[in-house]
């Protein structure tokens, strides 16, 4: 019998596409092991029902990264689609910047640790990769899915999920940011005595078709005590220094 822990990042392993002989080497186990783990072929050690180490937070009540899903959450509000495919199966995908590789590795970690159960796949697309999910209970954890484009329908986050957010702004923020944002340098000419003269300064931007989803976004830099403000009708930004200084803690330039 090998430990709980063992078992658990075995599976977090596997959810994140590596394959049987990988996992077995970083483990220290045998692939036989990792294989009926991945499967559920063997029970865990606590001798819980495999089943139960697949069923949903939301329905069954199975532990949930509530930091990893505070941060899926703001990668999906920003760039995710969710889609309903044949037998109640739902496939969650992110479209992340192909020339961020920081960005895709994370977007996958946070999918596997969510739901450890299900695998991970990306996909080169032309401008982006796809990071995708596929599971039954993949809408039971996003209920702001649903027909059409985000910013169409109302998006409110469910009471669990407003406590979620409470607790880890720093995470959505980061989410939503390194989806639908950046952190940039801002130049400004002014004209002195002297001459002309450029100064230049770096700050963040959010942008979203969405009221809802600004919102949200604003209620989490409140909690972060970040000072904002709206460029345009569907653009924040944050540009005071030590506002800049706070996000480059939490979020930090895509990568």
């Amino acid at each position: 019998m090998h430990p709980r822990h063992t078992v658990e990042r075995a599976l977090g392993l596997s959810a994140q596409g590596r394959s049987d002989r990988q996992v077995a080497e970083l483990c220290g186990v045998s692939v036989g092991a990792v294989r009926k783990w991945r499967t559920g072929a063997r029970r865990a050690r606590d001798g819980a029902d495999p089943r139960r180490r697949r069923s949903c937070p939301r329905c069954h009540g199975r532990p949930l990264d509530a930091a990893a899903y505070a941060h899926l959450l703001g990668l999906y509000l920003g760039d995710g689609h969710i889609v309903r495919e044949a037998k109640q199966v739902y496939r969650l995908t992110l479209y992340c910047d192909a020339r961020r590789p920081g960005l895709i590795e994370e977007a996958a970690r946070a999918m596997a640790l969510v739901m450890p159960t299900s695998s991970v796949g990306r996909r080169r697309r032309k401008g982006c990769t796809e990071v995708s999910s596929r599971s039954t209970h993949w809408a039971c954890l996003f209920p702001q899915h649903g027909p059409g484009k985000k910013h169409e329908r109302t998006i409110v986050l469910e009471a669990w999920q407003q406590e979620i957010v409470a607790r880890h702004p720093d995470k959505f923020v980061r989410g939503l940011i390194h989806s639908d944002g950046c952190r940039g340098v801002n130049r400004v000419r002014r004209e002195l005595p002297g001459g002309a003269r450029w100064y230049e300064y770096p700050r963040y931007h959010f942008k979203n078709e969405s009221r809802d989803i600004l919102a949200l976004c604003c209620a989490a830099l409140d909690l972060l005590g970040v000072a904002w403000r709206f460029n345009n009708r569907n653009e924040l930004s944050v540009a005071r220094r030590e506002a800049v200084e706070l996000l480059d803690r939490h979020v930090g330039p895509k990568y």
